[in-house]
């Protein structure tokens, strides 16, 4: 018996990886769950918005002890369709004082959302040790300098000008843009994940809720940018679009659907309002997709991971 050259494969393509403070995601760990805490009132669910110091800290335990391994701190709206600007001092007002709270009762990882960079400085300095950026670190240039001293930092896509392209074909570039800035400021490529922005894309070819429904079910066509996806499809317009359920409040059960079929796509993270609910969701969509011969995404890009025997031949 001899091993055939002809029949050689290539080699396996590297296992997605990051790790965000400590939190390891990506190929071979648990989904993640990321956990949402708005200071800002003037977000699109005034249902997530903590008020006063014990309320936000009270959210904050109630989150970690339901399973979240961050949480991601929003002094300011980023919806696109809401107009929630505050004042760069207010924002940054805003951060620190949530994250000096969180900090007296918890030690989990923080995230700053922001598109600012004296915010995520100040962030940083308080104690996040992550950066969220909905504008891929494109809407201020010194936020990339920034972000190379935090311990993570999500990039996200962000609709910048109208485009007719396919919906992941946007998505992709944009992130492709995102990355290129990153390592023009050299953070390290194991500590970025990538976010497709699901809900922020308003002006495309295509309506916004069917923009969402396509990026959603090709969310592993994101693997070829080489970093862990996070999704965060939490309470979402186009839920409420898809149900007929347009009150806020009314669209848990369409972000549990989505959740398991991001996860079912390759998530390794999910942004959420609602951790306990979103981690029942999680854990059923990953042993679903992980039973043996499932076949499904999750499955066969675990399976490519794994070394090919060479076929012998006589």
């Amino acid at each position: 018996m001899r091993l055939s050259p002809a029949s050689a494969t290539p080699p396996p393509r590297k296992p997605l990886y990051a790790n965000l403070a400590g939190v390891k995601v990506g190929d071979g760990f648990p989904v993640r769950i990321v956990g949402v805490l708005n200071v800002s009132p003037e977000s699109f669910y005034r249902g997530s918005v903590a008020r006063g110091t014990r309320a936000l800290q009270r959210r904050a335990e109630r989150m970690v002890n339901e399973g979240a391994a961050i949480l991601d701190i929003g002094a300011m709206s980023t919806a696109p369709y809401l107009e929630g600007t505050i004042s760069e001092d207010d924002e940054v007002r805003r951060m620190v004082k949530a994250i000096d709270a969180v900090r007296q009762v918890s030690a989990i990882p923080l995230s700053a959302d922001t598109q600012r960079s004296r915010v995520a400085a100040a962030a940083l300095d308080a104690g996040a040790c992550l950066i969220n950026d909905v504008s891929g670190l494109a809407a201020d240039p010194a936020m990339a300098g920034v972000a190379r001293s935090a311990q993570g930092v999500i990039l996200m896509a962000s609709e910048q000008v109208p485009s007719p392209a396919h919906p992941i074909t946007v998505i992709l570039t944009l992130l492709r843009h995102a990355l290129r800035r990153a390592r023009a400021a050299r953070i390290a490529p194991d500590r970025i994940v990538v976010d497709p922005g699901i809900g922020f894309f308003r002006r495309a070819a295509l309506p916004w809720h069917a923009f969402d429904c396509v990026a959603l079910a090709q969310l592993s066509r994101l693997r070829q940018l080489g970093h862990p996806v996070l999704v965060g499809v939490s309470r979402k317009s186009f839920l409420g679009r898809l149900t007929g359920r347009e009150p806020v409040e009314e669209r848990l059960f369409g972000s549990l659907a989505a959740t398991a079929l991001a996860v079912a796509h390759g998530a390794a993270l999910v942004r959420t309002h609602d951790v306990a609910p979103t981690r029942d969701a999680i854990r059923v969509a990953e042993a679903v997709c992980n039973a043996s011969g499932s076949g499904g995404p999750r499955d066969r890009q675990r399976a490519a991971h794994q070394p090919t025997p060479p076929r012998r031949t006589r």
